[in-house]
């Protein structure tokens, strides 16, 4: 074989023609000069490389390079043993000189070795990571073999199942759909036996029980709603006419929001009930959760899913009980909510109550917006006082009163008596309570503001008619007030000894008490001495300075009360309210009390059939107080007929029952001057 050059190059019709010009090649048998055999070896032992890495032929041809003789024929043996590119290859071909050919060889087998060098690297990283998925792989056939043996395996895949079921059939938000579907895919590739799956499936089972876009169709007939208030509750006017203004603007403003409300009372008085009731009317899921004695924020908002046993807060949990997004959500006992370093929960109600906010409620557990917009919150208080300010002010402030004692009578009537009835075993027939009853219960074995131990008392009577049947008594069985001790106790309580004629340094005044209104005796003495004034009774600060007014005004009175000069010098008053017991604070006694130390310094008898009730001011001006309502019923139950009291309570007489307002004379003052007119004889 010799090497060519094509000159010229023809087409024929059935083959090509060419004129070429064949080139004398020199014969290079043996290397002439130490280059040329240091550029021989190189070739070589870089071929022999090349063999050993590519195995594309046998080793046996290495022989017959090593053995021949001459140099241009061993360059081209090796080149044409390479996978060159064409270019390459030509380049070679073409160049006639063995020297500068083995120099072109040499160079690319030192490319090629590279090449292959690299190959080899990123064979050995592939197939690392080939060994490491098959180990993967044969490792997690072996866990769900184990799995499926143990049940696990079918436990988590039913699991996956559910969720893709309930999330097809189910009605969600985009935003809450992509994150049901993220959480389920981690489920699934989860192993069953992780940490993890725990956390997953109680934050799916979250998210797909929560009503986000499930609403109860309420009921707007402000007829019916009546009907279930006057059946549930007896009393409570005002709050059932808020009730029915907000069904009757709903009909005409449907997506109004729900108002808050908080319902300030004493224990007893139906706070509760009341909000269980609201919800029956309106025909809406009703949800109570109580605040009190709460210090964690993370009850309201909530745990992060990072904390182990990590739970929705109790907000979001209750929406998820109801199974929708517009119930009646209770909030009882606000005013007892605690603080400590946990956080303040009450902090974290402003954003649960305040309507520009609690549409994009976020809860740490749930991490996702929640519209609290269409929930009916009511909230229930002992003490409003008690509750934080800028929480308060986001709410309507609805007092409830406590009870008259013919409210009492009626709802002991209604609701007391059957319910008893029916949680002892008797019938209708089985007991009968006579009218005159109720009144004894009430005055001589309860005092409270509500009707919580009046039920008990109730309780009792039935307790006992079911035992007199079980022994053999036929019923029905009458409880009247000649044998009432035979079922009860002897009473409790006993009215407060009524003053029948009128007495000097002795006069009636009214309390307000969690329990209700109350009678205070208020009784002055006059003791030679050095000026002293001494009180008595455990009184507050505020009743205190109320007796130093008192007497400060007495004393710039005394001219024109025909006092002694120097009666501030030589007497000691002595201020005693009776039940020393009884803590009492408070202004609404200064009247009295000033009543009280003008009749004793001055001898003049006090009418014992007017109690009253105010605060006074060092120039004898005569202030509003609250509690009115309760203090009037208080000075019913005590056969009072003339009650004085502050000239701005007078529109608050309207409050007080139709029967009571009737048979009492209400007498409005604005000074001392009036009533002294009133209270004291000449």
């Amino acid at each position: 074989q010799q090497r060519a050059e094509i000159m010229e190059s023809r087409e024929g019709e059935t083959y090509a023609e060419a004129d070429v010009h064949v080139i004398d090649e020199e014969r290079v048998e043996t290397p002439s000069t130490k280059d040329m055999e240091a550029l021989v070896h190189g070739v070589t032992s870089k071929f022999e490389e090349w063999v050993k890495l590519s195995h594309k032929i046998p080793p046996e041809a290495l022989v017959s390079i090593s053995i021949m003789e001459d140099m241009g024929r061993l360059a081209d043996i090796i080149a044409s043993h390479l996978s060159l590119k064409h270019e390459v290859r030509q380049d070679i071909l073409a160049t006639i000189d063995v020297r500068a050919r083995l120099h072109r060889l040499y160079e690319v087998l030192v490319y090629e070795l590279d090449i292959m060098g690299i190959e080899q690297k990123i064979n050995r990283r592939v197939r690392k990571q080939m060994d490491k998925v098959q180990r993967d792989f044969y490792l997690r056939e072996q866990i769900k073999a184990i799995h499926k043996e143990l049940g696990d395996d079918a436990d988590k895949s039913a699991d996956v199942d559910r969720y893709r079921t309930a999330l097809a059939e189910g009605a969600y938000p985009d935003a809450v759909r992509e994150t049901i579907e993220r959480e389920i895919h981690r489920l699934d590739v989860s192993p069953a036996m992780s940490a993890e799956v725990g956390v997953i499936r109680s934050y799916l089972d979250c998210l797909i029980e929560l009503p986000w876009m499930h609403t109860t169709k309420e009921t707007v007939d402000i007829n019916a709603a009546r009907a279930v208030l006057e059946r549930d509750h007896y009393g409570l006017e005002k709050i059932k006419e808020r009730i029915l203004d907000y069904l009757a603007v709903r009909q005409l403003a449907p997506e109004q929001n729900a108002p808050i409300l908080c319902l300030v009372g004493a224990p007893g008085v139906g706070k509760t009930s009341l909000g269980a009731s609201i919800a029956r009317a309106m025909g809406r899921e009703f949800i109570r959760i109580s605040l009190g004695g709460i210090r964690d924020e993370a009850e309201i908002r909530g745990h992060r899913r990072t904390y182990v046993g990590a739970m929705p807060g109790r907000i979001i949990e209750g929406i998820r009980r109801a199974g929708t997004k517009n119930p009646v959500f209770l909030l009882d006992e606000v005013d007892k909510i605690a603080m400590d370093f946990h956080g303040d929960p009450s902090a974290a109600l402003l954003e649960v109550l305040d309507p520009a906010q609690n549409c994009t409620f976020s809860d740490h557990f749930v991490e996702l917006p929640f519209d609290l917009s269409q929930v009916f919150w009511i909230v229930t208080a002992n003490h409003p006082a008690r509750i934080p300010a800028p929480l308060r002010d986001r709410m309507e402030i609805l007092n409830l009163s406590s009870y008259t004692e013919m409210e009492k009578v009626e709802i002991a009537r209604r609701h007391l008596l059957p319910r008893q009835r029916i949680q002892n075993g008797l019938k209708a027939k089985d007991i009968r309570i006579s009218a005159g009853v109720y009144p004894v219960l009430i005055r001589s074995y309860t005092r409270e503001a509500g009707v919580r131990e009046l039920e008990r008392v109730v309780g009792q009577l039935c307790r006992k008619t079911a035992r007199r049947i079980v022994e053999g008594e036929t019923p029905p069985i009458a409880v009247t007030k000649a044998n009432l001790t035979e079922f009860l106790e002897r009473p409790k309580y006993h009215p407060a000894r009524q003053e029948k004629k009128p007495l000097v340094g002795v006069v009636t005044g009214l309390a307000w008490t969690e329990v209700g209104g109350d009678v205070l005796r208020t009784e002055v003495n006059i003791l030679r001495g050095k000026g002293k004034l001494i009180l008595t009774g455990q009184l507050g600060d505020v009743m205190q300075e109320s007796a130093q007014a008192a007497l400060s005004y007495v004393r710039s009175r005394a001219d024109a009360l025909h006092l002694a000069e120097n009666f501030y010098e030589t007497d000691d008053i002595h201020i005693h309210l009776p039940e020393g017991a009884i803590p009492k604070d408070g202004p609404s006694a200064g009247i009295t009390m000033a009543t009280a130390m003008i009749s004793a310094l001055t001898g003049r008898k006090v009418r014992a059939d007017v109690a009253m009730t105010g605060e006074i001011t060092l120039r004898g001006n005569v202030l509003p107080i609250g509690g009115l309502k309760e203090k009037t019923l208080a000075a019913y139950r005590e056969g009072v007929h003339t009650i004085v009291l502050p000239q701005e309570n007078e529109r608050d007489i309207e409050d007080i029952p139709d029967a009571v307002r009737a048979s009492l004379e209400f007498v409005p003052v604005a000074h001392m001057d009036e009533v002294l007119k009133v209270a004291l004889y000449n």
